[in-house]
């Protein structure tokens, strides 16, 4: 089995001024192609250092892909650099050439003299177009050892890699692997990771647990021939684990809660609002940050104070004053007024402290309570204490709460409320 190394060129990456997503891009894309990534360097625009980069690369390694530091400026020293490395001789190409002076063309532009730097190529290299900017991708061999230069902007790394570089990378793979992600909700990893615990040992396909914020996932990886063959081979143990994981699970390679509760308020043609205080409006904003949310969202209600909560809501303002603003009766008459006001099928309201001070109480950083409210006369409030306070709490308790409301409202539309 081929192994590969990653190595980012840019500075940037080093100060942290940008995010490597390339990186994590590459990763997952590699493996499905059962090609082993068994390092990652990020290294900045020296090319002294580089060149070390490289050196130590090539010990380990037979594919080396290297990205960014393809640009016009003198800075961007990769492709030279790597040629270099293996002894490879550069010189213009011209179809290169012409696709960059169509490129600045067609956006009215004239090219600077200095991006003809880009359309340097190495004589026997495989040249990689660039169908989204000016710097074209290469790859380079010798002695076994492969060098692949891509840019770095994601949005030219990844359809150049996908389009160019997968046909190129063909040769080393003759498996593939394909990951399946089954998301939960409601249970800890260590919980979840014990209910499943005898699948952890299997070796095709494998079973990892991994979790994120508020919540939890199972990944199920299987290497076969094709793609049809690792699928068979994942399903049964896919389906093992959302029997023993009954309840808790929101979704098979869905992205997010959200989309999942999108996806079941279509199904059932059932409409949702929202009433939120301490999430400010996140739950909504979630919500419609899936495609086609206009068919089941209504309405967000951001009732930060009180005045609000009573005045377009219509919460009881002794209620307020005998309970307070983050209490269960504050909630469920939160949620019950926007489902008058809405008119939706369905209402969720959330007031809660997300710190990372309290609101002049008693009541503990990370409080909140979470109604949910229909018009079939369901009306449920939970609790919830997430335990964070002090800095960087806030958006965490925002957050889960957000999360754990998308949550309620599918288990109302999974019939799974207790």
């Amino acid at each position: 089995m081929a192994i590969c190394e990653i190595i980012s060129v840019g500075t940037e990456i080093l100060l942290g001024d940008i995010v490597n997503t390339d990186a994590q891009f590459l990763s997952v894309e590699l493996a499905k192609m059962g090609i082993s990534v068994l390092h990652q360097t990020t290294v900045g625009d020296n090319p002294d250092r580089l060149r070390n980069v490289l050196k130590i690369a090539a010990e380990r390694s037979d594919i080396i892909i290297a990205s960014g530091g393809l640009g016009p400026t003198p800075d961007d020293l990769t492709k030279e650099i790597c040629c270099e490395f293996l002894e490879k001789e550069c010189v213009l190409h011209k179809e290169s050439l012409d696709r960059m002076e169509s490129y600045f063309s067609s956006k009215g532009l004239s090219m600077s003299e200095n991006n003809k730097k880009q359309a340097m190529l190495p004589v026997d290299g495989v040249i990689f177009p660039n169908d989204n900017g000016t710097a074209p991708g290469c790859a380079i061999e010798k002695d076994g050892k492969h060098i692949l230069m891509l840019p770095g902007p994601p949005r030219e790394l990844k359809p150049m890699f996908l389009n160019y570089a997968v046909p190129y990378l063909q040769q080393f793979s003759d498996k593939i692997i394909i990951s399946h992600n089954i998301r939960t909700f409601g249970i800890g990893e260590s919980v979840m990771a014990q209910r499943v615990d005898d699948l952890l040992n299997s070796q095709n396909p494998t079973v990892a647990p991994y979790a994120k914020e508020g919540e939890a996932l199972l990944r199920v990886t299987a290497m076969a021939g094709n793609k049809e063959e690792a699928d068979r081979l994942a399903k049964p143990v896919i389906d093992e684990i959302c029997s023993r994981l009954k309840g808790f699970v929101y979704g098979i390679d869905e992205p997010n809660i959200e989309t999942a509760v999108v996806k079941k308020l279509k199904e059932k043609s059932l409409t949702l609002a929202t009433a939120e205080s301490c999430t400010g409006g996140l739950i909504g904003k979630r919500i419609t940050d899936v495609s086609g949310s206009s068919a089941v969202f209504e309405c967000g209600i951001i009732s930060y104070s009180n005045q609000i909560k009573a005045k377009i809501l219509g919460v009881n303002e002794d209620d307020l004053k005998n309970y307070g603003a983050v209490s269960e009766p504050v909630a469920r008459q939160m949620a019950l007024g926007a489902l008058k006001l809405s008119g939706a099928d369905i209402a969720v309201g959330v007031t809660g402290i997300a710190g990372p001070e309290s609101d002049g109480t008693d009541k503990p950083v990370g409080l909140s309570f979470i109604a949910l409210a229909a018009k079939d006369g369901t009306v449920v409030v939970k609790k919830l204490l997430t335990g964070k306070n002090g800095p960087g709490c806030r958006d965490y308790n925002r957050l889960v709460n957000a999360s754990n409301a998308l949550n309620l409202v599918r288990l109302y539309l999974e019939n799974n409320l207790n």
